[in-house]
């Protein structure tokens, strides 16, 4: 039996009405971009059960947005063609739509919206997608709701940003086993009495062809065709949600058990590579968690301690899944949480005033070295490290999680003041991460200069906001293997 619809997860988007003798209910996918675990899909297709209306989703991919490059577009289209192989022989139209000049694509939304009783769409508290959604709520003259499948806690049942994780573990811990009674189903479409597939109208599908699978493949050449960059090429790690699931089975079954005491060793792959398909949609933090639990042998009623806010021991899962789960749970919805209720929180007068006020103090400081974007791009600096880092970044779209950290910390000791590094940090992830344009980016970024953290003991240019060096990073955790995979070669290459 489905459970009732968590309407705490459910914004209404504008105040058009429910348009009941339209002929479907549409489904404009734009970050939540699978079929499992997808409250936004669950709700649409409950809608379409209720109003005895054919489902239809849409999907559809710009070549405008902000670094639209080869490799965040095959991300996207390994997605769709999952997306398309998933619901074959399922009561859904899917309309996935590729752009193939700026703006082709303008006027499809609102063409799928005349023969809309409703629209649903994803909630994203980040990149450019509010916007695009409150230009779709203007727009529309039909009932749209944006629905929050981010995570495990809405969005919305947190009052205010919190200021540090300890905070917010007290929160959710008081909060989250209600909202595990009230999990997304794992298929949205099981067990719901939809009408026959509605055909793409012939005038939609004359301006706006539905790609098939043949295009959608990477041999097909669609990339090479389309206005965007190039110079970014095409990641080897493989999008979509096939992929997702088996990333997250190979974690489960053969790094987990690790996970606590060797995630932070560049030299040990013990790290989950979850992060580039939970950005792009292609695997939900429910799903994560509902396997990771299962794998541990966890029930909710294990669940016994009081919240305090502790780091460890919370879940009663075992130190490796629960050193996870502070990753997937406190880190990750923080940052949601940040962005969600903090207007343009990747900009420096957002930072917290401490962290602002000893930055200014020691902005004048005398930098050993100063490198301007290009060459933070072409891992040009003195430091082998780093460069290993960003070389990582930009062959493979992600950087190891501790070394991260410490390319980011690095930045603003080799920038001019400390605005201009905050504008190289974001250039550098948002062109080159999978993950990137993301809540979690974000707090990762702005972490660096203070935020969630506190004052600590003063130094030079970085004043009282924590620093790290390459040298230390080094004697603490093992870097010769990380260093020989991604040294100069890697660029050469």
């Amino acid at each position: 039996m489905r459970s009732r619809f968590p309407e705490q997860r459910v914004h209404r988007a504008n105040q058009a009405p429910i348009r009941a003798d339209r002929s479907c209910v549409v489904y404009w996918m734009i970050a939540a971009r699978r079929i499992r675990f997808n409250f936004g899909l669950q709700r649409a297709a409950e809608w379409a059960s209720r109003l005895g209306r054919p489902l239809v989703i849409l999907e559809a991919l710009r070549v405008d947005y902000p670094w639209a490059s080869d490799r965040l577009h095959r991300f996207v289209l390994d997605g769709m063609a999952d997306t398309l192989c998933r619901l074959k022989g399922r009561p859904v139209t899917y309309h996935a739509d590729v752009e193939r000049t700026p703006g082709a694509s303008r006027g499809l939304l609102e063409a799928w919206g005349r023969l809309a009783a409703v629209v649903v769409t994803d909630e994203m508290p980040a990149f450019f997608l509010p916007r695009m959604i409150a230009a779709a709520a203007r727009r529309l003259d039909v009932r749209l709701e944006a629905v929050d499948g981010n995570g495990l806690l809405p969005m919305a049942a947190i009052e205010g940003p919190q200021g540090t994780a300890v905070a917010f573990r007290r929160r959710w811990q008081r909060q989250i086993v209600s909202h595990l009674e009230q999990m997304p189903l794992p298929d949205p479409l099981e067990d719901l009495a939809l009408p026959e597939p509605l055909p793409i109208p012939a005038g939609l599908a004359a301006r706006w062809p539905a790609l098939d699978a043949d295009e959608l493949e990477p041999q097909a050449g669609l990339l090479t065709c389309l206005p965007i960059d190039h110079s970014v090429g095409v990641s080897p790690t493989k999008g979509g949600a096939a992929a997702a699931e088996a990333a997250l089975a190979r974690f489960l079954g053969h790094r987990l058990a690790r996970y606590a005491e060797a995630r932070n060793r560049p030299d040990e792959n013990a790290v989950s590579g979850l992060s580039p398909y939970l950005h792009f949609g292609h695997i939900s933090a429910h799903e994560i968690f509902a396997e990771t639990m299962r794998h541990v042998g966890w029930s909710p009623p294990d669940v016994a301690g009081s919240a305090r806010g502790q780091r460890e021991g919370w879940w009663g899962a075992g130190a490796a899944a629960e050193a996870f789960l502070d990753q997937l749970v406190t880190w990750r919805e923080l940052a949601f949480h940040t962005c969600f209720h903090v207007e343009a929180p990747e900009r420096y007068e957002t930072l917290p005033g401490w962290a602002r006020d000893t930055l200014a103090r020691h902005a004048g400081d005398t930098r050993p070295r100063m490198y301007d974007l290009e060459r933070f791009a072409a891992a040009d600096t003195h430091d082998p490290l780093w460069n290993a880092a960003q070389r990582q970044l930009t062959s493979e779209g992600r950087i190891h999680g501790y070394l991260r950290m410490l390319w980011g910390k690095k930045i603003p000791e080799w920038s001019s003041e400390p605005r201009e590094a905050l504008e190289i940090m974001l250039e550098l992830n948002d062109r080159y991460a999978l993950d990137g344009r993301d809540p979690c980016s974000i707090a990762g970024i702005t972490w660096v200069l203070g935020r969630y953290d506190r004052g600590w003991p003063e130094r030079p240019i970085y004043g009282k906001i924590r620093s790290m060096s390459s040298e230390a990073t080094a004697r603490k955790v093992p870097v010769r293997r990380y260093l020989e995979r991604y040294g100069p070669a890697v660029a050469a290459g």
